[in-house]
């Protein structure tokens, strides 16, 4: 093709050539004859020609480009009217290329082009001419400006200058959619020929796509574009010059269109039945398998739902989304039954979220798989019927022991497990309801009061009687029943006031009742005055039938200097059954008031209505007074009583009084400080003397008095100890009935001492008082010759000291 198109170059040329000649001929004809018309003759020019007459005369230079030739181009000739051909006139240019690329005859005038052009680099080129002459070098005419052109020749082929090209259209998009515009340019000279004149046309890809050929752009050939077919395609788009006529040149670009998704496929599932088995023990919630459907779109066109559809037990499954896979979880939404059925059948349906309207004809865009469920057994614990809890009403007057309700509950599993029941006490910390562990039935331990807690809730609790770790429990509510065990009472202790010029009828106050009862019914209470008001002249009682009443005065004119204040008693009775009363008292006090009625100052002096009580109120109010007044005096006789026995406890309780002595006798010679007799008599008790002892005893024991009786008599056998003790019997005993008889023994046990050593011990006693029971030999003589500290203790040691004592 090179060949071929430098021969067209050449052709074209040569062409151009011929018409610039043509044309240059013609201009320098017009030269030649504007010569001829030069400075010399300009009168007969004006004659001739009729116009004015210029020094220089010259048209517009045109020199074509990219000339191969290897002569320099001859270009155009420029000619003063005062050059007369001798010679004398020297041609100079300057500018734009002047002397590089353009070169003149100085005495011809004559231009060359010594160089190729290139109108695309430079389209024109401005020059400035000069004529002077050859020895003076001094200006002949004024210098001027002309202009070589370079003609435009068809060099330049199309260029795609913003390429490659990157386009998206969707799919299914109808025929002769716009999908983008490409653009070439062409450097040669618009203006001149069809040099650049561009047409488009697909060199590839052409079966999908078309292009303007005028406008470049591109849209679709076809209807039927898939995305998940094939999602892009790669066209070869050509741009021609000279209008595509034999001769252009022409450029080519690479235009890449990506086909986008739209919601064109539905959902579908991989399969059309699913298995899963859950245990009939699994709580609420629990998931039991996963199902996912695929759509062959791309984006949010593959966003969709899931849902159940289609039979009773959808109600006890549920579907939920996983958003990160898609995938639909199948969870329980209600607790299965294995005992009321074992195999559950849904249906799951898949559904597109956006659907396109544009292809609601080409189907649903929806699909459905089924889900089986199989449910296993397992030990289940009791069931409560109702299984929601149970609501039970008590009155609140029943006896304890009255039954409340019952509840049941029953082992699912098999019907023939008993069950037992239990209240939890964590609910019932008074322990106010008792419950049968066989029957269920509630009733009651303790009496109800409503107004204290009008709804109690307890639970209950069942357990297999062979498996009690199988347990379950159900709220129970109790509802306490109203019944009318309150009397109304007044709201509050109302207290009124009355001007001392109050007109009869004029209201003074309006009084309320509360009833801690709540019948059905509602409330109706009635107002009347009490009974000891019956004769009251100054007030009168208004029931207003709206649970109120209002008090109102009787007659007119108070004085409080007489009477300032009145207690109007009040009997409230509501509508029962039964009816209950109760009776309280309004305080009214009358007060001074000024002009306007505003209350300036009330006394305090209290006056009872009825002044005139009846006899049996007299009475019980005597009877209150003595009943007080013996109270009082009780209570001082008790108090004297108790304080006259501390004082005799306090004189005669001689344990209490401890006395101590810290002196040291004189010694064995002292004695006269101290009285040795009261020391001998220590156990003389005068008051043990009876009638037939005859003379008194020594002051000695009786059991000691009976060893030495004993001792001095025959061998002492044993009669004489059986002695011994039935005397120490009827001491004791004279001593207890004695204690008994006196008012003035302190009222606690008195508790004495007696030792005895016992006889026949192999070391002799050291005690004087064995020593004078006994006939010891033993020879205390020598006591006296210690010396006279010991003197009077080796007296009573003395042989004969027992028999002088006894006499």
């Amino acid at each position: 093709m090179a060949p071929c198109w430098r021969q067209g170059a050449s052709l074209l040329l040569m062409t151009l050539w011929l018409v610039h000649c043509f044309s240059w001929g013609q201009a320098e004809t017009v030269r030649t004859s504007n010569v001829l018309t030069g400075p010399g003759s300009r009168d007969q020019a004006a004659m001739s020609h009729e116009r004015v007459k210029r020094g220089w005369v010259w048209n517009q230079f045109f020199v074509v480009e990219e000339y191969t030739g290897t002569e320099p181009l001859y270009v155009g000739k420029i000619h003063s009217d005062s050059d007369n051909g001798e010679g004398m006139i020297k041609y100079t240019i300057s500018g734009e290329g002047a002397g590089t690329i353009f070169i003149i005859d100085e005495i011809t005038g004559d231009i060359h082009a010594t160089q190729k052009l290139d109108r695309e680099e430079k389209a024109y080129y401005t020059l400035r001419a000069q004529a002077r002459d050859r020895y003076s070098s001094a200006p002949l005419e004024p210098e001027s400006e002309f202009v070589i052109k370079v003609q435009d020749i068809n060099d330049s082929e199309p260029k795609f200058l913003e390429g490659p090209y990157i386009g998206s259209v969707a799919e299914l998009s109808p025929i002769g959619t716009s999908v983008m515009k490409v653009a070439a340019s062409d450097a040669d000279d618009p203006t001149y020929g069809s040099s650049a004149r561009v047409i488009y046309s697909v060199l590839d890809g052409e079966k999908f796509f078309t292009v303007d050929r005028d406008t470049g752009v591109i849209r679709t050939a076809v209807a039927d574009l898939d995305r998940e077919t094939q999602d892009r395609y790669e066209l070869v788009v050509k741009a021609t010059d000279m209008a595509g006529q034999m001769g252009g040149l022409s450029g080519s670009t690479t235009v890449t269109i990506v086909i986008t998704d739209v919601n064109d496929n539905a959902p579908s599932f991989p399969q059309k039945l699913y298995q899963f088995g859950v245990s009939e023990g699994a709580a609420v919630g629990t998931p039991i398998g996963r199902v996912i459907a695929t759509d062959a779109d791309m984006g949010d066109n593959t966003d969709m739902s899931y849902l159940i559809t289609e039979g009773e037990d959808g109600e006890l499954f549920k579907i939920t989304m996983d958003g990160e896979t898609q995938e639909a979880v199948i969870s329980i939404k209600k607790p299965l039954d294995f005992e009321t059925k074992q195999f559950h059948t849904v249906v799951v349906e898949a559904m597109n979220k956006h659907v396109d309207e544009r292809f609601v004809d080409l189907g649903t865009f929806r699909d459905k798989t089924i889900v089986n469920v199989s449910v296993s057994d397992v030990d289940e614990p009791p069931v409560f019927f109702p299984p929601l809890g149970a609501i039970m009403e008590v009155q609140e007057d029943a006896r304890l022991g009255a039954l409340v309700g019952t509840v049941s509950a029953r082992d699912p599993d098999r019907e023939d497990v008993p069950v037992r029941y239990s209240i939890d006490r964590s609910t019932d910390q008074e322990h106010i309801f008792n419950i049968d562990p066989v029957t269920g039935a509630i009733t009651l331990g303790k009496i109800l009061d409503r107004e204290t807690a009008g709804w109690h809730n307890i639970t209950v609790t069942a357990v297999e009687a062979g498996n009690p770790a199988q347990a379950s429990q159900s709220a129970v509510s109790i509802r306490i029943l109203d019944v009318n065990d309150n009397p109304p009472e007044l709201a509050t202790p109302y207290e009124a006031s009355i001007c001392e010029d109050a007109k009869p009828g004029q209201l003074i106050h309006t009084i309320s009742v509360v009833d801690k009862d709540e019948p059905q019914s509602g409330h109706r209470f009635y107002f009347t005055l009490a009974p000891e008001a019956s004769n009251n002249r100054h007030f009168t009682l208004w029931d207003v039938k709206d649970n109120t009443a209002g008090i109102r005065t009787q007659r007119s004119g108070f004085n409080r200097q007489e009477q300032n204040m009145y207690l109007l008693p009040i009997l409230v009775v509501d509508s029962g059954p039964p009816a209950l009363s109760s009776t309280g008292t309004v305080t009214i006090h009358v007060c001074g008031c000024d002009p306007d009625g505003a209350i300036q100052s009330c006394n305090a002096t209290a006056y009872v209505i009825s002044a005139a009580l009846s006899p049996g109120a007299l009475i019980a109010l005597l009877v209150c007074m003595l009943i007080l007044i013996v109270l009082v005096l009780l209570i001082l006789t008790l108090k004297r009583h108790r304080k006259g026995q501390r004082m005799s406890e306090d004189e005669e309780d001689m344990r209490d009084n401890v006395i101590k002595y810290n002196d040291e006798g004189g010694g064995e010679q002292d004695t006269q400080a101290y009285d040795m007799s009261a020391l001998r008599s220590l156990y003389d008790f005068p008051e043990a003397k009876s009638a037939d002892s005859g003379a008194d005893l020594p002051c000695l024991p009786q059991w000691i008095q009976s060893r030495v009786n004993g001792g001095s008599g025959s061998d002492g056998g044993g009669g004489g100890a059986m002695a011994d003790f039935s005397l120490f019997r009827g001491y004791i005993r004279k001593k207890v009935e004695q204690a008994d008889a006196d008012l003035s023994v302190p009222p606690y046990d008195s508790f004495q001492t007696y030792a005895f050593e016992g006889s026949s011990s192999p070391a002799l006693s050291l005690s004087s008082i064995r020593t004078l029971s006994t006939t010891s030999e033993q020879d205390f003589s020598y006591l006296s010759d210690w010396g006279p500290r010991f003197r009077q203790l080796a007296g009573y040691y003395a042989p004969g000291q027992p028999e002088e004592e006894g006499s």
